[in-house]
């Protein structure tokens, strides 16, 4: 299973949410127990997430490297390598399961002695390689490590880079912030000074207390950052552009506002529909079907959210697949797309209404830049720069200009809760009545 997912994201392109998707609604698949299931995925990530250092050790113990149609066979190395040598999996057990499956394999059968010989020396010589290895100029995108240096200065560009390395912890949102204590309690978490509960560990999300009775969402701590920028929201109209899955649209009709959530993707609003029918916020919210570029609304709001598509570099935590997928290329390209969803945005607001821009992205000109650029060819558009107490108290994450920029190496935490947040920016602006 996790060289099925493995195949989907390196050999097909796919993102990781969509090999998961793929791979697990198998028949087969299905029956697995939940705990196997996750440890594909366990798997699968953690092969994403360390392929640069895996594939060096590997290579010590291949003559020559692994032909373009052994794609399957490579892939069974890394899985068994990652076994070996970051989950602690017993040696006899994870190659042995290598070996079995290489020779069930028929794109990898030919190399299943090759499987066995290489997977036992990476067991009895890999643990003292590995840590010879830096993580961050191993398994970090070149092009993406430069790109992080010059926008942030070398060192810091390195603790963004160790922390996008490492699992993201399970961030929740409270439908009733002022519960949070209780909740943390009950899900053993900590209160981060956003007001989300980070857990310590968990099995099945939907297994967790609060969970069925739509007490909570997964929303990542910097995720929910964006939606609390626009205020004081009750009784007013507020659009949500690129809605989906909603964590976002939640927290605005959880605070009393009527929503339209827009998103193109149909697959994407049923599971925004389905989240706010646990939740209980289904009156609260219209989904529509649309393409922002083309769509007109039948007024303008009170203030429209518009989390742009982006490039997701900092959401690499979460979504290891991204080391692999996105390009320089992309980031230019997302740019100009977020230029024109921006445009389409403004165009939805009420005068005297607010407009808040955000994206995943660490990279400048999908945030910084787009905003300065947006402000010189609109001058019906001011910033309302945030402060600190917006964004629960933390002077770190606002910009001199009054944006919010948070990095996966924020909001560092004591064992056991894990570190970090996403890389998020965000800007408010505000219509001029």
């Amino acid at each position: 299973m996790a060289v099925d997912i493995l195949d989907n994201v390196l050999g097909r392109g796919k993102t990781l949410d969509e090999a998961l998707g793929a791979t697990q609604s198998g028949a087969r698949q299905r029956e697995l127990p939940a705990r196997d299931r996750a440890f594909a995925r366990l798997l699968a990530t953690t092969v994403l997430r360390d392929r640069g250092r895996l594939s060096t050790v590997l290579g010590r113990f291949l003559e020559r490297p692994l032909p373009r149609e052994a794609r399957r066979a490579e892939l069974i190395l890394l899985s068994g390598a990652a076994q070996l040598l970051l989950l602690g999996t017993p040696g006899h057990a994870a190659i042995y399961l290598a070996v079995e499956q290489a020779q069930r394999d028929p794109k990898a059968e030919r190399f299943h002695k090759l499987t066995n010989a290489v997977l036992r020396k990476v067991a009895d010589q890999g643990p003292k390689i590995l840590p010879t290895l830096d993580p961050v100029t191993t398994d970090v995108p070149e092009w993406l490590l430069a790109r992080w240096s010059r926008t942030y200065g070398e060192e810091a560009a390195r603790r963004i880079a160790e922390a996008s390395l490492h699992e993201a912890a399970l961030d929740v949102t409270l439908k009733s912030p002022s519960e949070a204590a209780i909740w943390a309690e009950r899900l053993k978490g900590t209160v981060l000074p956003t007001g989300t509960i980070r857990l310590e560990e968990h099995g099945p999300v939907e297994e967790l207390s609060g969970f069925a009775e739509g007490a909570w969402w997964v929303q990542d701590a910097a995720a929910s950052l964006p939606a609390r920028l626009l205020g004081d929201v009750a009784g007013k109209r507020v659009a949500d552009l690129c809605a989906a899955p909603g964590g976002k649209t939640a927290q605005l009709a959880s605070l009393g506002a009527r929503v339209t959530a827009v998103d193109h993707s149909v697959p994407r609003l049923k599971r925004l529909d389905a989240n706010m029918q646990r939740l209980a916020l289904a009156d609260r919210v219209t989904t529509i079907q649309a393409d922002i570029l083309d769509w007109r609304a039948p007024e303008r709001f009170d203030a429209v959210l518009l989390d742009a598509p982006c490039s997701a570099t900092g959401t690499i935590r979460r979504h290891p697949d991204l080391l692999h997928l996105k390009t320089s290329a992309d980031v230019e390209r997302l740019g100009k797309l977020q230029a024109r969803f921006l445009t389409a945005a403004a165009a939805m607001v009420a005068p005297g209404g607010t407009l808040v821009y955000c994206t995943c992205s660490l990279e400048p000109e999908e945030g910084e830049q787009q905003i300065a650029q947006f402000l010189v060819e609109n001058a019906d558009f001011a910033r309302a720069p945030i402060a600190a107490a917006d964004v629960g108290g933390v002077p770190e994450w606002v910009t001199p200009l009054g944006d919010l920029r948070t990095l996966p190496s924020h909001l560092q935490l004591e064992a056991p809760y894990k570190s970090g947040m996403d890389g998020f920016y965000a800007a408010r602006l505000v219509r001029k009545a």
